[in-house]
């Protein structure tokens, strides 16, 4: 079974590219490209579910807001 996830792409200060998984705490991970991104991002959640043993997604995405303020 194949289970999506959804995750936030940021850029840093020093360009480098940062992934976060919302749905799994503390599952990130970054690189120059996008494409290398992606494929780290696939590393660090397969890592992820290896430690912690999960089966599925512990919650469900439902949106992203920017606010400016």
């Amino acid at each position: 079974m194949v289970n999506k996830y959804n995750i936030i792409v940021e850029q840093g200060e020093d360009g480098y590219l940062i992934s976060d998984v919302v749905e799994l705490p503390g599952c990130h991970t970054q690189a120059k490209t996008y494409d290398e991104l992606v494929k780290r991002t696939r590393e660090a959640i397969e890592l992820y579910i290896d430690v912690k043993k999960l089966k599925q997604p512990m919650v469900k995405f439902v949106g992203l807001q920017q606010i400016e303020v």
